[in-house]
């Protein structure tokens, strides 16, 4: 079966899905769908605003759909209609069984990390979190038990010392998107053999990578200054980990970090060194951080020079 006899349907809905996508359409694969994530409002004005996937399809003249329920009637029959043999879901919401099980070929899923490790809905996040110092990609077929299908295909990914969930989230779409169109292609020649999960990483503990709350990106300055730069690369740009100082008329200051290094002076857990001009420095366990990057709430992103042209950081007294 050729790329353009392979019918596809493809759902996606942010920037990591878009890159997958616009590698299918430019391998002359035969996309005849596309479903992603209805407009929502969004911006000061609250107009509404289309989904990266959506915004690439209409560029290139797919059909879009954006139900808001996978189990409404007319959405299964336009996509029924749509007699795809395969679909490929990039960094999209769970599907019931009727849509996934629908296409003869099956349904494939694009994951974040080396499955079975990092099941879950922040798998990138974690990794860089746990300090790993590689992670990957995964295709995998769909079935009743997220995340857990039998594995199509994998590529390894190194996390370097300074990456930042961003990095390599940037890095993961561009390897992400070589390993769909490999498993595309696996497919429509018949040449896949996909293993079950429990094959992979025998005897290896597995991390999870459940989804991150508020209270999760809250840093703990009691662990060790490695534990709290992971924690701060891990959640950079999105999430963000976050801290409060603590100043001198007893009043709190809620602050986002999201970016910051190794200093070698040793400060008590939660002190504040500061030239107030170059440098703020935050104990911790074993150590202490220069913060290089962050935002007061209510202030926009920047660097800690930019931050103390501004603000006397004399004032603060510590962190919590």
């Amino acid at each position: 079966m050729t790329n353009t006899d392979l019918r596809i349907v493809f759902m996606g809905t942010p920037d990591f899905a878009v890159e997958s996508l616009k590698a299918l359409v430019e391998n002359n694969y035969n996309i005849v769908g596309v479903v992603t994530a209805p407009d929502r409002p969004a911006g000061r004005g609250q107009k509404l605003k289309q989904s990266p996937v959506k915004e690439y399809a209409t560029s290139v003249d797919i059909p879009v759909l954006q139900p808001e329920k996978l189990k409404n009637e007319d959405f299964l029959n336009e996509l029924k209609a749509l007699k795809a043999d395969l679909q490929i879901i990039v960094a999209f919401r769970m599907l019931p069984e009727l849509v996934w099980n629908m296409p003869r070929l099956g349904s494939f899923n694009l994951h974040g990390s080396l499955l079975p490790q990092y099941r879950g809905a922040a798998p990138i996040n974690w990794a860089v979190i746990n300090g790993d110092k590689k992670t990957g990609v995964s295709t995998f077929f769909l079935q009743h038990e997220i995340d857990t299908g039998n594995i199509i295909d994998q590529a390894e990914l190194a996390i370097n010392e300074d990456d930042t969930a961003g990095t390599v989230h940037d890095k993961m779409m561009v390897l992400g998107a070589q390993l769909v169109i490999k498993t595309a292609a696996a497919i429509s020649q018949g040449n896949v053999k996909a293993v079950p999960q429990n094959e992979y990483n025998k005897d290896v503990v597995l991390n999870p990578a459940p989804k991150i709350f508020k209270d999760d990106c809250r840093i703990d300055w009691t662990n060790d200054h490695e534990s709290v730069r992971n924690h701060i690369r891990g959640l950079s740009p999105y999430p963000t980990a976050w801290t409060e100082f603590v100043l001198k008329n007893e009043k709190t200051l809620s602050v986002k970090i999201f970016y910051a290094s190794f200093s070698e002076t040793q400060l008590p857990v939660g002190a504040i060194e500061t030239d107030n001009k170059t440098y703020l420095r935050i104990g911790s366990k074993n150590g202490s951080l220069n913060i290089e990057q962050l935002q007061i709430a209510g202030k926009k992103r920047m660097t800690i020079e930019e931050l103390l042209r501004g603000f006397d950081a004399e004032q603060i007294i510590s962190v919590k």
